[in-house]
């Protein structure tokens, strides 16, 4: 064993206690028992308990009965759960940070944006959503005869499934709106990230939330998932195209809604009047940041061939200049890979690159004295089709770049893809980047940034076109899709049906002359 496993060891043993272990499994029902493993040493962190279908299925009962008590509270009372929530993570965020880094592998620096995200829904579902959810009075068919109101109704217990790259993002992230909208939730987050998604339903508990309103299921995703979906009234899921079209199938196959997040394979177009500094520095954050094992994280990178000399000259240059690592601690910059497989994955990507032309430009190589699973951040030249890394997703700190001579080839081999989840442009002309951004088959477009802008800007949707998934999160559409709207429609002194002594044909003359007055006063 490394010095820096033996470091990751006894950093292990000081965070992951018995004391703490019996305090977020507390409640926590299994027929057995299940691990989570660390990938800075391997070694296995926790025991945990692992659920069956009695299991899955008694969390839904006990959730289904939390939810009605949970729903009938104002809203503004389940808005202020989220702001205490709000308060507790940042007041002991270093606590969850030494659990993500230990779950994650990944460096500090980016286990600290899962915590902004989250912090930054908390605050903002805390603060929004009486509005998104307070009904609305709506045009009846006859103004002054029929009144109409349009109310937002829980969906009731949502099934929630999610990865093991953001384990605090998509647990508490996901979880947040759907509370606030007066829903319970049944959460299998992966196993391996499984400390960080007790810890943050610990937290909520805390702030106020019923224990029973959320609860989490441990196991395996092939068994448990199905479960899930089985016994849901919605189901939102987080992870790869292949296994997001099992759910929406069983979603489908019962008629339920489902919100998914799947893959992606994103773009940075680098225009000839990008700030190329900016540019560099910008490509660092986009591809590499929690070793590139983020969705919305950058593994194509086209440059206009006028710059690319220079910007290549430049983003090399800083990419070798990264700091592996990941002690639970601040200064360094990109950790390990998460598993065995992602590890897997990379490596095989990159030497099917190298085996059939590609170049490697930096980086290229594992680093075993770091951890088990380190691999050093990759810039590929040369790739093209059919080397794996130019279809398929990396999910690693792997980039290829290539080059282009105008803009409209950049748009074209961007959108030149199945995924459709997030872009990058850099530019300095404003006008330019805004025309090519409207081009892009992408759910969200950051100009002059990765993905962090339209991330973090949480009162606006984020989500995937084509096979990067449906629906949306953040923002009102991320808070509705937890809802059943309901119409209801009161109608006054006269019905709409012959009245007053008209005979049919009078009636129907009537309501036709109504019209046309109704759209002379461009009533909607």
């Amino acid at each position: 064993m490394t010095t820096a496993q033996s470091d990751a060891r006894a950093q292990a043993a000081r965070v992951v206690t018995p004391e703490l272990l019996d305090r977020l499994t507390h409640g926590i029902a299994g027929r057995g028992t299940t691990a989570c493993h660390s990938p800075l040493t391997g070694e296995r962190l926790a025991e945990l308990p692992a659920a069956g279908e009695a299991e899955v299925a008694e969390a839904f009962e006990r959730a289904a009965v939390a939810q009605r008590a949970w729903a009938a509270r104002p809203v503004r009372q389940r808005a202020a759960v989220l702001l205490r929530f709000h308060d507790l993570l940042l007041h002991r965020q270093s606590e969850v940070l030494d659990l993500i880094q230990l779950e994650t592998g990944k460096a500090r620096l980016h286990a600290h944006e899962e915590l902004l995200a989250v912090a930054l829904a908390a605050r903002h579902y805390g603060r929004k959503a009486p509005a998104y959810l307070r009904p609305r009075r709506r045009t009846g068919v006859i103004p002054l005869l029929t009144r109409v109101r349009e109310t937002k109704q829980p969906r009731g217990v949502v099934g929630q499934i999610s990865p093991w790259n953001y384990p605090l993002e998509l647990t508490a992230g996901d979880a947040i709106p759907a509370l606030a909208a007066g829903n319970a939730v049944v959460f299998k987050p992966d196993t391996e990230t499984a400390l960080t998604a007790l810890w943050a339903r610990r937290l909520m508990v805390d702030a106020g939330l019923p224990a029973d309103v959320w609860q989490l299921v441990l196991g395996p995703g092939p068994e448990l998932g199905p479960l899930l979906v089985r016994h849901a009234d919605y189901v939102s899921f987080t992870g790869s195209t292949r296994t997001g079209r099992e759910v929406a199938q069983g979603a489908a196959a019962r008629l339920i809604g489902a919100g998914l997040e799947l893959g992606g394979k994103n773009p940075m177009l680098v225009l000839d009047d990008a700030d190329l500094d900016r540019a560099a520095e910008g490509a660092v954050r986009a591809c590499f940041s929690s070793a590139g094992q983020l969705c919305v994280s950058v593994e194509r990178l086209y440059v206009q061939r006028d710059v690319a000399d220079e910007f290549l000259r430049r983003f090399v240059e800083r990419t070798r200049a990264l700091r592996l690592g990941a002690p639970l601690d601040w200064g360094t910059d990109v950790g390990s890979l998460a598993s065995g497989a992602q590890l897997a994955t990379v490596e095989r990507h990159v030497e099917d690159a190298v085996a059939h032309g590609a170049r490697v430009l930096a980086g290229g190589r594992p680093r075993p004295e770091l951890g088990p699973l380190f691999y050093e951040p990759t810039i590929l030249e040369g790739v093209r089709p059919p080397m794996l890394a130019c279809e398929e997703e990396t999910f690693g700190p792997v980039v290829s770049v290539y080059r282009f001579a105008e803009d409209a080839e950049a748009v074209a081999r961007a959108n030149a893809s199945p995924y459709g989840l997030n872009a990058s442009i850099w530019s300095r002309n404003s006008r330019r980047a805004r025309r090519i951004a409207a081009q892009l088959r992408t759910g969200t477009v950051n100009i002059n940034e990765g993905y962090a802008a339209a991330y973090g800007s949480v009162q606006a949707p984020m989500g995937g076109m084509g096979d990067s998934g449906l629906g949306r999160r953040h923002g009102a559409e991320g808070i509705l899709k937890y809802t059943e709207s309901q119409t209801v429609a009161q109608q006054r002194l006269l019905p709409l049906a012959p009245s007053l002594g008209m005979d049919d044909r009078r009636h129907a003359a009537f309501m036709n002359h109504s019209l046309k007055v109704m759209k002379t006063l461009r009533l909607r």
